[in-house]
Formats: structure tokens, C-alpha cells, sequence
């Protein structure tokens, strides 16, 4: 049993893990590590930070742990233990005093440390990569942190094949656009491996995704978004579970780059019909805020993306996820802008302005630059409305540099991909001034990043025709077709 609640650490089904340490724990009130495994749960190193109750549970049962670690001669725990649990409580001994970026980096050496000690614990050696991962930041573009989680899962692969950490790990490891070739085997396992956990089958997609493999990412989120509902029909609450709402992200977002826009229809009206959710977590607010977009944006229905409004009945206090209610600021101005509506433009990239200090002035915890972000997105709507006013030369300099804010910031785990790649506005607007050399050049940028999606590739054809350049334009006219 606490060997089972250890493998659902690893695949991230945080509730089902808690739920097998505090079995344990009841058959054995003596077991300290089930309350390591408890604190454990509280613990997302690749999602958000703790919440309040989160923290204050953590620390309980971490608390608890060490006090039955240290019980003298009636403690059962043994050097190995003791280090786990001594790790995580120096996560939560003083979330008072320090920040979570603190906390997190002290975690991870911690974890360092005991891997050291405990060279054949594969486990630790594990937890150390995924702290690793937790705390490195997404903006280096040498990827250094990521490849030495890399090399540390790596070689404990051959010995354990099926370790789910291992390769779950790994997915996360190589999700970048440079090195995601290299996580198509791990992806292709994870799911074969832990069938039964939601987040298993929905892992793989985030490497096909970084290689714009639709059909991979389709069936990969269908499975995902098919098997969360179960890990809450116990509660007969008719809620909608965290997994779903992120797979259903990805499955629009795919559905949309195949040009199925029926399918992505379908998802955008689940969504909108959704009358519960499981918790207000990163991964909901998200998908509450990012699906309706896509659906607008991806599809250039200009009015309809002017017209969003966020969802006021499941609970979400919007203001407490600025970075998520962005989504719909940008949605909106981009498509008053593209519609002629600049005083409704105007008042959208207000609110993005306020975002962005918000997050500049109480930035969420964690390595991701949620500010930039955001102000990467008011940028390039500012641009789209210096477009409308004629301003052409000023629209160019504000969307790029909305793009190039956005490809230093990087995407986050939690997304396929932004709504409306800044830098696909960008060619789209210099295809429109007649430069369809320079397009042709801003849209291979963005394919570099975000490969196979479906207008940069018509856009490239476009642009690539208009330069005179007949090959190039049939290549990624093929490419739009298959």
C-alpha cells in the first residue's frame, strides 16, 4: 500500500496518494513515512505553490513524521527515512519567513544531499530530479537544469524501465522545443505504464505537442479526459475534475491546428455547460480561461473573441488568478482591434496593464514569469490596436516586441501553447503591408517553437508564394493539407 501511494506521487495523482498514506497510517499509526507521504501530497513542485490549507497540512504531517522519527528507542525509522523526512520538513518548517522559490531550492539540496548518501535509492535520486525540474527556470535557453534532471533519470532507466517517476520525469525534462525529439520514447511509455492515472495518459501529449503531433496528442487527451471523471464519481458530486479540464485544453488546442473545428466546438460548449469543478487549481482556471479563447482566436472570429466574458458560477475568484483572466483581456482586445472597436480594445489592454502590475507587485510563486507573460500579450494586443488606427510602423515595434517577450518567458508546463502566438500577429500583419519576405520569416520563427500549427503553416504558404519562392510555398501547402 505505501508502496503504491509512492507511485501515485509520481504520476501527480496527489488526492489518490494522500488517501493510500493516511490507509497506511491507520493500520499503522507508528508508520512515520506515511506522513512523510501525507506532507508529500501537499507538495507540487511543477504546479502551483501550496495554498494556505495546503501549507498548514503539509506542515502537520511533516511535523507529525519527524516526531514519530524521533521517538527514541520506540522509533522504527531508519537512516534512509530519516532524510526523506528531514527533506520535506525543510520545505514547510518556515513557510512564514521564507518564500516557496526559497524553500523549494532548499528541498532540492536537501534531496541532493541524501541521494548522495543513499547512492542505489533510486527513489531519492528521483524526487532529487524532480526537484530539480521544480526550481529550474524556463527561460534558460541552454536548458541546463532540465538536462541534469536529464542525466540523473537517464541513468537509472535501464535498471528500472517502468519506473513511473523515471519517465514521467523525462517528459517534463525535454518539454522544450529544442529537446522534446528526445522525450518521443518516455512519452510513448508513460501512459503503458500507470494506465489508471489520468495525468499518465495525458503526460505524453505535452512531447507531442512541442512537435505539433495532432493525432498523438488527440488520442493521448482523450484517454486523459475519459478517465479523470472516475477519480471523483466517488464523491457523486458531478463536479468537473482538475485532469479533464487541462486534457480538454489540449484536445481544442489540437482539434483547432487539424482545422477540425466541430470537434473543437464540442469542447469549447462542454466548458461553457460546466456548472462545477473539482478546485479553482492552476490547471482549471486555465482551461476555464484558455479553451473559450483558442476557440475564438484560433478561428479568427474576430467579434465572437471580443464578445468573452469569464465564467462567474463556479466559484473562481478571478482576481486571485490575474495571469489566467489575462487570457480573456488579450482575447478581447486583440478581437475589438480586429473588429473596429478600438474603445472596447483600449479598455482590455487597460486591464492587461493592471494584470501585469499585479503580478509584478505579488508575482505567483514559482520559477515561471507569469508578469512578463502577460505583458507579453499587452504588447501585442497594443499592437493590433495601433494597427486599426493606421499606425503600421508603431503596430510592428509593439508586436514585436510582445513576440520576443514571449519567447524569452517561454510557455508554461500547465499550456499547450499561447491562444494567439504573438509572433504569428506579427507576420500576419507584415504578409498584410505587402512584406511577405519578412512574414515568411516570422512565421518560420514561430514554427520553430510551436511546429505544425495550422495558420503559421497557410500564412508561410502565403508568404512564401507572394515572395516568389514556388517550393517553399508547396512544401508547407502540403504540410497544411496533411
Amino acid at each position: 500500500a505505501f508502496e503504491r501511494g509512492v507511485a501515485l506521487l509520481h504520476s501527480f495523482e496527489y488526492v489518490a496518494a494522500r488517501e493510500a498514506f493516511e490507509r497506511v497510517s491507520a493500520d499503522d499509526p507508528a508508520c512515520a513515512m506515511a506522513h512523510w507521504g501525507v506532507s508529500m501530497s501537499h507538495f507540487h513542485p511543477l504546479w502551483a505553490a501550496p495554498t494556505a490549507a495546503e501549507l498548514a497540512a503539509g506542515l502537520a504531517a511533516s511535523t507529525r513524521a519527524a516526531e514519530l522519527a524521533g521517538a527514541g528507542p520506540a522509533s522504527r525509522v531508519t537512516e534512509r527515512e530519516s532524510g526523506y523526512i528531514a527533506a520535506i520538513g525543510s520545505f514547510w518548517s518556515d513557510a512564514g519567513a521564507a518564500d516557496h522559490k526559497t524553500r523549494a531550492a532548499r528541498y532540492r539540496d536537501a534531496m541532493a544531499g541524501h541521494s548522495l548518501r543513499f547512492p542505489e535509492d533510486a527513489d531519492a535520486a528521483v524526487f532529487h530530479a524532480l526537484a530539480i525540474l521544480g526550481t529550474a527556470p524556463p527561460a534558460d535557453p541552454e536548458h541546463k537544469m532540465q538536462k541534469q534532471a536529464a542525466a540523473i533519470l537517464s541513468s537509472w532507466l535501464p535498471r528500472l524501465p517502468n519506473h513511473p517517476g523515471i519517465t514521467h520525469y523525462s517528459i517534463h525534462a525535454f518539454d522544450s522545443p529544442e529537446l522534446a525529439y528526445l522525450g518521443l520514447d518516455a512519452a510513448r511509455r508513460y501512459a503503458r505504464i500507470a494506465p489508471a492515472a489520468a495525468h499518465a495518459l495525458h503526460m505524453p501529449s505535452h512531447i507531442f505537442v512541442r512537435l505539433g503531433l495532432w493525432p498523438e496528442t488527440i488520442a493521448s487527451n482523450l484517454d486523459a479526459a475519459a478517465s479523470a471523471p472516475a477519480a471523483i464519481a466517488r464523491t457523486g458530486s458531478g463536479k468537473v475534475a482538475l485532469e479533464e479540464l487541462h486534457a480538454l485544453d489540449y484536445l481544442a488546442y489540437a482539434y483547432l491546428q487539424e482545422g477540425d473545428d466541430e470537434r473543437a466546438r464540442a469542447v469549447a460548449e462542454k466548458v461553457a455547460g460546466t456548472t462545477a469543478i473539482e478546485a479553482a487549481a492552476l490547471q482549471a482556471t486555465y482551461g476555464l480561461a484558455a479553451i473559450p479563447a483558442r476557440y475564438a482566436l484560433e478561428r479568427r472570429q474576430w467579434s465572437e473573441a471580443a464578445a468573452l466574458e469569464l465564467p462567474t458560477n463556479l466559484g473562481v475568484d478571478w482576481a486571485k488568478f490575474p495571469q489566467m483572466a489575462a487570457i480573456h483581456s488579450y482575447a478581447r482586445a486583440v478581437g475589438a482591434a480586429k473588429s473596429g472597436d478600438q474603445v472596447a480594445a483600449g479598455a482590455a489592454i487597460a486591464e492587461l496593464a493592471a494584470f501585469h502590475q499585479s503580478l509584478v507587485k505579488a508575482p505567483p510563486p514559482g520559477p515561471y514569469d507569469w508578469a512578463a507573460s502577460v505583458e507579453s500579450l499587452r504588447l501585442a494586443a497594443a499592437g493590433c490596436l495601433e494597427q486599426a488606427r493606421g499606425n503600421d510602423a508603431e503596430a510592428l515595434k509593439l508586436l514585436r516586441a510582445g513576440a520576443d517577450l514571449a519567447d524569452k518567458v517561454g510557455k508554461h508546463p500547465v499550456t499547450p501553447g499561447t491562444v494567439l502566438p504573438q509572433r504569428e500577429l506579427l507576420a500576419d500583419l507584415l504578409l498584410e503591408l505587402g512584406r511577405p519576405r519578412e512574414a515568411l520569416q516570422e512565421y518560420e520563427a514561430s514554427l520553430a517553437v510551436a511546429p505544425n500549427r495550422l495558420h503559421a503553416l497557410a500564412g508561410a504558404a502565403r508568404a512564401a508564394d507572394r515572395a516568389g519562392e514556388a517550393a517553399r510555398a508547396r512544401t508547407f501547402g502540403n504540410l497544411v493539407s496533411a
